[in-house]
C-alpha cells in the first residue's frame, strides 16, 4: 500500500525554523520587506521572471471520472509512469487546460522560478472552472524552500480558509482507494472514520478501462488531508439537478464573492499570511516557493460524478 501523507513530498517537523536551515548554513539575500532578517534561501525576481507556475513537481489525483480519460480527460497510453503524469499535468496547465485532481485527497504540486513574497494582502491566485452553484473547493498547502535544494521536501503549511475550525471540519483525513478487479468498475474506498464507498463509474459519459491513476503500482493508496463538510444537493429531488455551493473563502475552485478577482473570474485569490501549522497556529513566513492543492470533498453528485477540484493555471498577484 502506498500512503501519501499530506500529499506525499513533505515530512511536517514543526520544530523546524520556516526561514531556513541551521543557522550556519551560508546564507543568501535578504528578504526585502525585512533587510535586517537574512533568509537563506530566498530567491528574488529577475527580469527574465515569469509571474505563472514554472514546474510541476508531483501529480497524484484521487481516482474521478477525467483519471485516464482519453478525450476531455487529455490522457493517453504513455501515461503510466509519475514522471509522465507530470508531465501531462504541466503540458495542460501551460495552454490553460484543466487538470482534475479526482476525489478526495487528490493533489499537484509545482513550484515558481521565483520565491513569491508575503506581502500581507494576496501574494498569488489560482484559477479554476468553478461557476455559480458549482464549486469544488481544494485546499491549499504553501512551503518554503527551507533546505535550498529547489525540492518540495520541507514543510507543509496549510492556508486558512473560512472553514478552519469547524466541528464539521476533519484534519487528518485519510482515504484508501483500492484498485477495481475488472474494467468500468466502480473505485472502492474507506477512509478514517470507518466510512466507506465508491466512486461511480459513469458508462454513459466516459469509456476508460479504470478511474484509479494507471502509474500508481500498489493496488490500494492512501490520501491524507483535510476534509471540508460537503454541501452539495439533489434540488430537483429526482437525480436531475445537484447544487455545488459556495464555501466563503480560502478554496481553489471555488465561486467565492470575496477572494475572486472580478465577478466574472474562476480565480481565487490567497494569502500568505493565512498559513498555519498543524495545530491550527499562525506561521509566519517571510515567503513561499511552493504550492500544493487538494480536494477537500469526499462526495459524489448523481450523473455528476464524484465532487472533484480542477485547477487551469496560478500565478504570482505581483507580476499579473
Amino acid at each position: 500500500m502506498i500512503t501519501l501523507l499530506m500529499g506525499g513530498f513533505a515530512a511536517c517537523n514543526s520544530d523546524q525554523d520556516v526561514f531556513g536551515p541551521d543557522a550556519d548554513t551560508p546564507s543568501g539575500p535578504s528578504h526585502p520587506s525585512n533587510p535586517s532578517t537574512p533568509v537563506s534561501y530566498y530567491r528574488p525576481k529577475t527580469s527574465e521572471s515569469k509571474a505563472t507556475f514554472d514546474q510541476v513537481y508531483q501529480y497524484m489525483p484521487a481516482p474521478g471520472q477525467f483519471i485516464n480519460e482519453l478525450k476531455t480527460g487529455g490522457f493517453n497510453s504513455t501515461h503510466t509512469t509519475q514522471e509522465a503524469a507530470n508531465l501531462y499535468a504541466k503540458e495542460r496547465l501551460d495552454k490553460g487546460i484543466w487538470v482534475s485532481l479526482g476525489g478526495f485527497g487528490g493533489y499537484i504540486v509545482l513550484g515558481f522560478d521565483h520565491s513569491i513574497d508575503n506581502t500581507g494582502g494576496y501574494d498569488f491566485a489560482i484559477v479554476g472552472n468553478s461557476f455559480n452553484n458549482s464549486s469544488e473547493p481544494g485546499i491549499v498547502w504553501v512551503m518554503q524552500d527551507e533546505n535550498g535544494d529547489g525540492l518540495p521536501n520541507d514543510t507543509w503549511y496549510e492556508l486558512r480558509g473560512s472553514e478552519t475550525g469547524k466541528e464539521t471540519t476533519i484534519q487528518n483525513y485519510a482515504v484508501t482507494y483500492y484498485r477495481p478487479e475488472t474494467v468500468q468498475s466502480p473505485v472502492k474506498w474507506t477512509d478514517s472514520e470507518g466510512a466507506s464507498g465508491e466512486i461511480d463509474y459513469l458508462k454513459a459519459y466516459h469509456n476508460q478501462d479504470y478511474y484509479y491513476p494507471l502509474w500508481v503500482e500498489s493496488d490500494t493508496y492512501t490520501l491524507v488531508g483535510t476534509r471540508l463538510e460537503p454541501k452539495n444537493y439533489d434540488q430537483s429531488g429526482k437525480g436531475t439537478y445537484w447544487v455545488l455551493p459556495t464555501f466563503d473563502w480560502g478554496y481553489v475552485d471555488n465561486f467565492s464573492s470575496i477572494d475572486r478577482p472580478t465577478e466574472k473570474s474562476v480565480d481565487n485569490r490567497f494569502r500568505i499570511s493565512d498559513a498555519m501549522d498543524q495545530n491550527g497556529n499562525a506561521v509566519s513566513l517571510a515567503y513561499i516557493d511552493f504550492v500544493k492543492v487538494q480536494t477537500a470533498i469526499n462526495s459524489k453528485s448523481g450523473w455528476l460524478g464524484e465532487v472533484s477540484t480542477e485547477v487551469v493555471g496560478f500565478y504570482d498577484c505581483s507580476m499579473k
